[in-house]
């Protein structure tokens, strides 16, 4: 079992829970972004501490990247828990233009009530959370239908809080990603870490945690890690031995002929997370 040793809990992220707690009463709901391929790790608690009984849906992205069957089976769990869930993507937007449908949906009381109180045309505020690298600044952008925000693929790119007004209908309040202090479950850390919600640089031992996702690979898609390292046996392998094995195929080769497993790692790692390994769900309801 991979050790991920993190000091971090840096003062960007104590600032970003004091950032959302001193804005949450100038906002009418939240929309908050989950990673498709582990909807419950890539949610951090003090994010839902922190909303209480503010209205919120969530929003599923890089639907793309995940499985398919398990995507819908996320979608229907969401709303057996009394929450508005939506699939979305959105690099390419898809989903995206049903959430201001669905957040008039949420605030059809409040928007009833305030029509009554001859208050119109008040734009709907609307505050983005997310831990980083879920993809909150493209959802912005591509909900937007401009460059708004600063994009990038490394965790914790947007620094303070961005207002992005959308035409009259809506005002978006974009946060920086929140991390929480500690995992109490190791595999949280194991998910998030394999998505690159972790950086890299803070993980002591890549190669332990590539094996780990290996076996999981391995176990779950076996098809897709076949195909995809032209290897032909893979669930009786240990994670280590597929590690050595695809370091092989690639030629992660050092002098001496020793092999460069952690070369192997970094690639692996890379194409796991740009899914050409497969459509992956790490979680199931």
């Amino acid at each position: 079992m991979v050790a991920i040793n993190i000091q971090w809990y840096p003062g960007h992220m104590t600032k970003t829970k004091r950032l959302i707690q001193e804005n949450l009463k100038m906002v009418d709901m939240s929309v908050e972004l989950v990673d498709a391929r582990l909807p419950l790790s890539s949610r951090n608690p003090d994010i839902e501490k922190l909303m209480g009984q503010k209205p919120r849906i969530v929003a599923i992205n890089k639907s793309d990247l995940a499985d398919p069957s398990v995507n819908m089976q996320w979608e229907k769990w969401f709303d057996s828990q009394g929450q508005k869930a939506i699939l979305i993507d959105s690099v390419s937007g898809k989903g995206l233009k049903q959430i201001p449908n669905l957040c008039k949906e949420v605030l059809k009381d409040k928007i009833e009530r305030q029509k009554q109180k001859g208050i119109i045309s008040r734009s709907i505020k609307l505050m983005i959370v997310g831990i980083p690298n879920v993809g909150k600044s493209s959802f912005v952008n591509k909900f937007a239908g401009k460059a708004s925000t600063k994009t990038g693929d490394k965790p914790g790119v947007t620094r303070g809080k961005q207002w992005i007004r959308i035409k009259r209908e809506f005002e978006l309040l974009d946060t920086p990603g929140i991390l929480w202090p500690k995992f109490e479950d190791v595999e949280v850390g194991k998910k998030l870490a394999y998505t690159g919600a972790i950086k890299d640089e803070i993980i002591d031992d890549l190669e332990t945690l590539t094996c780990d996702l290996l076996t999981f690979l391995a176990s779950n898609y076996a098809e897709n890690l076949k195909n995809r390292y032209k290897l032909e046996n893979v669930q009786d392998e240990s994670g280590y031995a597929l590690l050595q094995a695809i370091a092989k195929k690639r030629g992660c080769v050092v002098a001496g002929g020793e092999l460069d497993t952690l070369r192997a790692a970094n690639i692996i790692l890379d194409e796991f997370r740009g899914c050409k390994i497969g459509k992956v769900s790490l979680e199931r309801p």
